[in-house]
C-alpha cells in the first residue's frame, strides 16, 4: 500500500468541496472593508455595524444545527450544493439593498449558507479521504477560508476605486459567480462512501472506495472498517442492505446530549471546547476589524488601512497552507500548543503597543505602530498554523460515524455563537476598556485555551475514523487514573 502517497481522486473531491470555503471567507474578509463604506452611505452608527458584522454568524446556527441533519438525510453532496445556493441568495440581496434592513436580511441568508458550509465541507473532506491523508484534507476548507479572505480584501481596495454606492456592493456581487459554479460542480463529484454505507447502498460504497483509494486492499480494508463501524457483517458482499439501525440521523440528538456514553461525552467537551477556543482569543477582531485596529495604531489613509489589511490575509493563507505539511506529521495536539503558545506573547505585545498608542499624547509612536502592525502579523501566523486548521480537521474526525455529521453541527453551533459574540461586541469592548485592553483579555482566553488543549485533548494522527471512539474511552481511563495519582496532562499515542 502507498501509505505515504495522497489519492489524486480525493484530493480533487476535498478541494471542490473547499470552494465554499472560499465564498464563505471571501464574506468575512470583505466585509471588513465593506463596513467601512456602508457606514458612510447608509449613514449607520457603530452599533449597527457590530450587528452587521455579527448577526450573520447567529443566523448561522440555524444552518450549522440543520446540517447535520440534512446531510444524514440527503447525503453531503447535495448539502453542499444548497449552501452554495443559499449564499448566492444572500449575496445577490445584499448587493442589490437599498436599504440597512435589507442589507442584514442579505447578511441573514448568507449566515445560514455559512452555517451549512462550516459542518459539511470539513466532515465530506474527512469521510473521503484515507488517514494518512485526513489531516492535509479535512483542513483544506480552511485553507479555503483563508483564501478567500485575502481575495475579501484584495476586492475591498480595488472596488474602493469606484464610487461609494457602487463599490461596496460590487463586493458582495463577487461572490455570486463562484457559488453558482459549486452549486453545479459538486453535483459531478462522488458521496460521501461513509453516508452510503450507513444507507445500505455498499456497491456504491466500494465503487467510491477504488477511486478514492491508492490500491484495491486499501479500498476493502477502509470498506470493512467502516462495515464494522456501522455494524454489518463484515462477509456480507451484497449489493444492498437493509439496515436496522437510523439512517436519517433521527434521535441523534438525545444520543449526545441526554444520553452519551463516557467516550462520546468526552469527545462532545472536546469539539466545543476547541471551538470556542477558536473564536474567544481575537481572531474575528483582527480579521474584521483590522482596519479600525491600523487606525487606532496610528495608520490614517484608507488605502493604507486596506493594504496593511491585505498583509493580514497574506499572512493567514500563507501560514495555514504551510500548516497542511505538518499536520499529519508532526500531530494535531503539539501544532495547537504551539500555536496557542505564540499566540498568547504576541497577545500580548498587541496589547502593549495599543496602550501605549492609546496613552500617548501624540498618538503617532512610530515604534509603537510598527509593533502593533507585527504583533498583528505574527499573532494571525500562529492562529493560521495550528488553531485554525487543527479546529475544524479534529472536530469532525472525533466523533463515531452515526453521530459525525450532528456532532459536528454542535461544535460549529458554538463556533457561530463565539465568533457573533466577539463580532457584536469588539467595539463596545474597546470603548469600555480600551483597545489595548481589549488584546490583553484575549491573550488571557489563549491561556485558558492552552491548558484546557493540554489537560482535555489527545493526539489522533494516523487513527482511522473508526478508532476514534476506542482513543477516547483509553483517554476518560488515563485521565481517571491521573486525577486519582496527581498525573497531569493527556497524552495518547
Amino acid at each position: 500500500m502507498e501509505e505515504g502517497k495522497i489519492n489524486k481522486y480525493s484530493c480533487a473531491c476535498s478541494i471542490v468541496a473547499s470552494m465554499i470555503s472560499i465564498i464563505f471567507g471571501y464574506e468575512t474578509g470583505v466585509t471588513s472593508g465593506v463596513i467601512l463604506f456602508i457606514k458612510e452611505d447608509l449613514k449607520i452608527n457603530d452599533v449597527q455595524v457590530q450587528v452587521f458584522a455579527g448577526i450573520i454568524n447567529f443566523c448561522a446556527l440555524v444552518g450549522a444545527l440543520s446540517a447535520g441533519r440534512t446531510s444524514d438525510y440527503i447525503g453531503r453532496r447535495y448539502t453542499i450544493s444548497s449552501a452554495s445556493i443559499i449564499f448566492l441568495l444572500g449575496s445577490l440581496l445584499m448587493g442589490f439593498a437599498p436599504s440597512y434592513a435589507v442589507l442584514l436580511i442579505g447578511r441573514c441568508v448568507a449566515g445560514i449558507g455559512v452555517g451549512f458550509a462550516l459542518v459539511i465541507a470539513p466532515v465530506y473532506s474527512a469521510e473521503i479521504s484515507a488517514t494518512n491523508s485526513r489531516g492535509i484534507l479535512a483542513s483544506l476548507p480552511e485553507i479555503g477560508i483563508s483564501v478567500g479572505i485575502l481575495l475579501g480584501y484584495i476586492s475591498n481596495y480595488f472596488f474602493s476605486k469606484l464610487p461609494l454606492e457602487i463599490g461596496w456592493r460590487a463586493m458582495f456581487f463577487m461572490a455570486t459567480i463562484p457559488s453558482l459554479g459549486l452549486a453545479l460542480g459538486i453535483l459531478r463529484m462522488p458521496e460521501s462512501p461513509r453516508w452510503l454505507v450507513i444507507q445500505g447502498r455498499l456497491r456504491d460504497a466500494k465503487h467510491i472506495l477504488l477511486k478514492v483509494s491508492n490500491t484495491k486492499e486499501e479500498a476493502q480494508s477502509r470498506l470493512q472498517d467502516i462495515k464494522l463501524a456501522v455494524g454489518i457483517d463484515l462477509d456480507c458482499n451484497d449489493d444492498f442492505v437493509t439496515l436496522k439501525q437510523n439512517k436519517r440521523g433521527q434521535g441523534i440528538w438525545k444520543e449526545l446530549l441526554l444520553r452519551p456514553t463516557p467516550p462520546v461525552r468526552w469527545v462532545l467537551l472536546a469539539a466545543i471546547g476547541i471551538h470556542f477556543f477558536e473564536h474567544a482569543t481575537g481572531i474575528e477582531a483582527v480579521v474584521l476589524y483590522g482596519p479600525k485596529i491600523f487606525k487606532k495604531a496610528g495608520v490614517t489613509t484608507t488605502d493604507k488601512l486596506l493594504l496593511a489589511n491585505i498583509g493580514i490575509g497574506i499572512t493567514k493563507a500563507i501560514f495555514i497552507s504551510a500548516s497542511t505539511f505538518f499536520i499529519d506529521k508532526v500531530g494535531r495536539r503539539k501544532l495547537l500548543l504551539t500555536s496557542v503558545g505564540g499566540m498568547i506573547i504576541a497577545l500580548l505585545g498587541l496589547g502593549f503597543a495599543l496602550t501605549i498608542v492609546h496613552q500617548s499624547e501624540d498618538q503617532r509612536v512610530v515604534w509603537a505602530l510598527w509593533l502593533s502592525i507585527a504583533t498583528c502579523y505574527i499573532y494571525v501566523m500562529f492562529f493560521s498554523i495550528g488553531l485554525a486548521p487543527v479546529t475544524w480537521v479534529y472536530s469532525c474526525e472525533i466523533f463515531p460515524l452515526k453521530l459525525r455529521a450532528q456532532g459536528a453541527s454542535i461544535g460549529v453551533a458554538v463556533n457561530r455563537v463565539t465568533n457573533a459574540t466577539v463580532s457584536m461586541t469588539f467595539l463596545s469592548l474597546v470603548n469600555a476598556i480600551t483597545i489595548g485592553g481589549a488584546f490583553f483579555l484575549f491573550a488571557g482566553m489563549a491561556v485558558l485555551a492552552w491548558i484546557f488543549f493540554y489537560f482535555f485533548l489527545p493526539e489522533t494522527k494516523g487513527r482511522s475514523l473508526e478508532e476514534m471512539e476506542q482513543v477516547f474511552t483509553r483517554v476518560k481511563r488515563n485521565v481517571d487514573v491521573e486525577l486519582q495519582t496527581g498525573n497531569k496532562g493527556v497524552q495518547v499515542s
